[in-house]
């Protein structure tokens, strides 16, 4: 199995993913922007906007390559070499605030002195937080990692929870997921082929997870307040992704395309200064469930 194996399952998910979206949208169609970069590689990234469903969204898939800059290999401790990485990213940001921003990356790096892992992982980010949607969600990523290790849900829903976590709101990003990453041979005793099945099979469950919570919530009503509470949960959006996010400050490190790497921001998004909900409000209810360690598998939750 090579990289260039990976990278074309990689393109053939990123087809499917948005093959699905604009169906289940419905009116908005992505348009295709390939790019190369002069250190080497290159990708194509696909933008929507202005669905019936999604207000902007984004698909990218990236295969680049070079050598390693110095800030991530010390970071990593590891002397100078030459690298290649691959995934596809999706950011997407709906109408309305009734559906949830959602997103997903897969991802493969390798370098020339023979190291290598897969990474990725998919969180939800509601601006408002339904019990049953999140229980929907987590069960069946759950279900999901079940098939492949029955330590992968647990761990990879913690470090979700670590991992989309904005210290200076002391909340989290959303309602989690999962998030691995360095992820190889060296762990769980599977074989690299396992892993890439896993990370594949990561990949085509999203549709699965996001298409039935766009159906279910898009033709509901909305308000001007949870309109503007949505402008104000995606500046959370805004901040951990520019803030904390790894892909965001690899991508920039690299002298990846900047368009690219900032398609995750939303059209638009608000801070309003020393904001505060109002007491027995929904606003008030979601962000007093935006915390770490929430089981949302269990039925009591």
């Amino acid at each position: 199995m090579t990289k260039e194996h990976i990278a074309e399952a990689f393109k053939g998910i990123q087809d499917y993913i948005c093959q699905q979206l604009e169906q289940a949208d419905g009116k908005a169609q992505f348009q295709e922007d390939l790019w190369h970069r002069e250190e080497g590689g290159g990708g194509r990234s696909r933008i929507l906007k202005d669905g019936n469903t999604l207000e902007k969204g984004g698909v990218g898939f990236s295969a680049v390559h070079g050598k390693t800059p110095e800030k991530i290999l010390q970071a990593l401790s590891l002397p100078p070499s030459d690298f290649f990485a691959t995934g596809v990213s999706i950011v997407l940001h709906p109408n309305n605030p009734h559906v949830p921003i959602i997103h997903m990356n897969i991802r493969y790096f390798e370098m020339s002195n023979g190291t290598y892992w897969f990474g990725g992982g998919i969180d939800l980010t509601p601006h408002y937080v339904v019990k049953e949607d999140a229980q929907f969600f987590h069960q069946k990523l759950k279900v999901h990692c079940d098939t492949y290790h029955p330590e992968f849900y647990g761990t990879f829903k913690r470090w979700a929870d670590d991992y989309f976590y904005i210290p200076h709101r002391n909340e989290t990003r959303g309602i989690g997921g999962i998030f691995f990453d360095h992820l190889n041979e060296s762990k769980y005793g599977l074989t690299k082929e396992d892993i890439f099945s896993f990370v594949k099979a990561t990949g085509m469950l999203f549709t699965e997870l996001y298409v039935p919570l766009m159906k279910k919530n898009s033709a509901l009503a909305f308000t001007a307040v949870e309109k503007q509470w949505q402008k104000i949960r995606r500046g959370r959006y805004v901040e951990f992704n520019l803030v904390y996010d790894k892909g965001t400050k690899f991508g920039l490190d690299t002298n990846g395309r900047t368009e690219s790497i900032l398609m995750s921001l939303p059209p638009e998004a608000s801070w309003e200064y020393a904001f505060q909900t109002q007491t027995g409000s929904k606003e008030e209810a979601t962000l007093a469930q935006l915390k770490k360690g929430i089981d949302w598998t269990n039925e009591r939750t």
